[in-house]
């Protein structure tokens, strides 16, 4: 699984030494980017859904995370397996804690006693933090898909019909993407897709590089990309924008 934010960062490995040797900017980007696997982990091991902010699994699979970051070794192969090792471990260790006491775990032994006598979890606010950022974040991806669902109604677009048609190999998403780029940036031809909803395929056509059967072929994905771009959905535009960026 390649490691996507930050052209400077060559693999997972990579950026997990660096937490390790205290780049806190590190360590946050690792946690919320891995945030679907911690979750898909966790929802493994317990054998359900687990919501974010509400099942205290996920604080568990977070803090094992982390441990993870701390403790993985190179020589140990990749980090993910490590981290969903030491994830099930410690929701293993969490249910067999509920199951003797008869209650839910508490995290009394990572309390900490500040100056002012005032004593805090400050572990525990940092996952709770983030768990509940990313049930936020997940809610404005749900409002962005429906609005950019609507919107593509208006085309006869459906989101079915997008996926089928997206282009499978990153050139051919490229060229689509620079196309859809070139169209969201030029008022003549954006005013041709929400007006007439329809793209100037003569216009395009005869720009450099640009192939008739190439905007024919994709007519679709680069409609929906030129929607994107020309619209406020900042969370399908990071998604879209990184497809054209992906792996070979």
């Amino acid at each position: 699984m390649a490691f996507r934010w930050g052209r400077q960062f060559h693999s997972t490995n990579t950026a997990v030494m660096m937490a390790q040797n205290g780049d806190s900017e590190a360590r946050d980007r690792l946690l919320r980017e891995f945030m679907p696997f911690i979750l898909k982990t966790a929802s493994r091991a317990t054998g359900r859904y687990l919501r974010p902010g509400i099942d205290d699994e996920i604080s568990v699979a977070l803090l094992a995370f982390n441990e993870a970051i701390d403790s993985f070794q190179t020589q140990k192969g990749g980090f993910l397996g490590f981290a969903e090792t030491v994830v099930r471990r410690r929701l293993v260790d969490h249910f067999r804690h509920h199951r003797a006491r008869g209650q839910e775990v508490t995290w009394t032994e990572l309390e900490v006693e500040d100056e002012e006598g005032d004593v805090r979890n400050p572990a525990l606010d940092r996952v709770a933090e983030m768990a509940w950022n990313f049930a936020q974040e997940e809610q404005d991806r749900r409002q962005e898909i429906e609005e950019f669902q609507a919107l593509l109604g208006r085309y006869g677009i459906t989101l079915e019909e997008l996926a089928a048609g997206c282009p499978k190999h990153r050139d051919a998403r490229e060229r689509a993407i620079q196309i859809a780029r070139t169209v969201a940036e030029d008022r003549t031809m954006r005013q041709s897709v929400t007006q007439r909803h329809e793209l100037p395929l003569k216009t395009l056509a005869a720009l450099p590089g640009v192939r008739r059967k190439t905007i024919e072929r994709h007519r679709r994905y680069i409609i929906a990309v030129a929607l994107v771009l020309m619209h406020d959905f900042p969370h399908l535009r990071e998604y879209v924008l990184g497809q054209g960026a992906g792996d070979r």
